[in-house]
């Protein structure tokens, strides 16, 4: 029997790794499960944990006020030593691009302990855009001994970093898992489905006010590269859209980050009096893809939701100048619109008032899956044990 242990601390981590751990489950005899997490993301994290049915064996409660990157990677290293040291797993899994998958992994690379990275190989080749994901990512793929790379492209670019092909396995990405998994419950319950209604009424948005001819365009951005006057700038495009376009409503769950909370409120407060602009305190994991699900497009510069809004049909703008995912831009589910004002508003508009254009975004094939790469990862370590 293997030893795994599951390393990860942000709500994206959780997400993409529960429907792994679920899969894992099948084969108690295969393979010794302990989950640990981080906490970085404390009051994000912990619902979707309950949602997946995930109670960590570990919990390192590393969040504290006002903690910056250095305080991050130095708490995660420092708590996953000792971790390792009592468990000592055979293999340890981490997720993505975060900053506690990198400082799990150096921890494990410290031990000389193996390490699995899910969601391998995504590159903008611009060390400074995503910030800091864009070195997390590359640092673990230089650790991990294998690869779980979502795409094809993916899976190339660690090739063109020398990893060995036999290390490399393309899985499509787990976030689709988990999607599939949580559409299903929803269109399942009705009961569910009046729940989320009246959770968003009471964080400030009812949804009975969409029809035929009013509609919804879910905004979120949090990127650290934008702070300052990037996110101005996003903040006033959404401003002139809300007037250009009143039968259209914005909602914007904001993030808990002052940098972005600041902006978004003093640019935006005005135009949520009796207006269609609405901000949202944070939503589970669980109300936000309902909400998605009711969006005629997305607005972000979120990694995941590139993802996740293809395989609903939703088109994706990206107000990014890069993306490590270009496969979303190749399949037309995606555009890069950036942080620039006009650009935003451009765009957007003529998604509103373009059928057609409208049209073949969203319903442009999906790059990131069938929802079965849970199980070809499990696959993959089967044959390893």
């Amino acid at each position: 029997m293997r030893k795994l242990l599951f390393a990860f601390g942000t709500r994206p981590e959780a997400i993409k790794m529960a429907p792994l751990i679920r899969e894992f489950r099948k084969y108690p005899d295969v393979f010794e499960m302990l989950v640990c997490v981080t906490g970085q993301h404390r009051q994000m994290l912990d619902p979707v944990l309950a949602l997946f049915e995930i109670v960590p064996d570990i919990d390192l409660d590393i969040i504290r006020p006002d903690q910056d990157l250095s305080d991050i990677t130095s708490s995660v290293l420092k708590g996953m030593q000792g971790v390792l040291q009592k468990v000592i797993p055979d293999l340890v899994l981490v997720q993505g691009d975060t900053t506690t998958s990198m400082a799990a992994a150096l921890a494990a690379f410290y031990r000389r302990i193996p390490v699995a990275h899910v969601e391998a190989g995504l590159r903008t080749h611009h060390m400074l855009s995503p910030w800091p994901e864009e070195m997390n990512r590359s640092i673990i793929g230089r650790i991990a001994t294998w690869h779980f790379a979502p795409t094809a492209r993916a899976k190339q670019n660690l090739m063109d970093e020398n990893v060995p092909e036999d290390r490399i396995c393309v899985t499509g990405n787990t976030v689709i898992d988990a999607l599939q998994w949580v559409i299903a419950r929803l269109k399942s319950s009705g009961e569910m489905i009046r729940q989320m209604d009246a959770l968003l009424l009471r964080k400030g948005f009812d949804i009975r006010r969409l029809d035929i001819h009013r509609r919804l365009i879910l905004v979120t951005g949090h990127r650290r590269e934008s702070f300052g006057e990037g996110f101005n700038n996003i903040c006033h495009a959404i401003s002139d859209l809300s007037l250009a376009h009143p039968d259209v409503d914005f909602v914007y769950p904001v993030h808990l980050n002052p940098h972005v909370r600041k902006p978004v409120h003093e640019i935006l407060g005005d135009r949520t009096a009796n207006g269609n602009v609405f901000l949202l305190e944070p939503l589970d994991y669980l109300p936000f893809i309902y909400l998605m699900s009711n969006a005629c497009l997305v607005l972000t510069d979120s990694g995941g939701i590139q993802e996740e809004a293809p395989a609903l049909g939703k088109p994706v703008l990206v107000m990014r100048d890069t993306t490590e995912r270009p496969e979303a831009l190749e399949a037309r589910t995606a555009r890069l619109v950036g942080t620039d004002r006009e650009n935003i508003g451009k765009v957007v508009s003529t998604l509103l008032t373009d059928k057609n254009s409208y049209r073949a975004m969203s319903k442009a094939i999906n790059p990131y899956g069938d929802g079965h790469a849970s199980e070809r990862i499990v696959a993959f370590i089967r044959t390893l044990t």
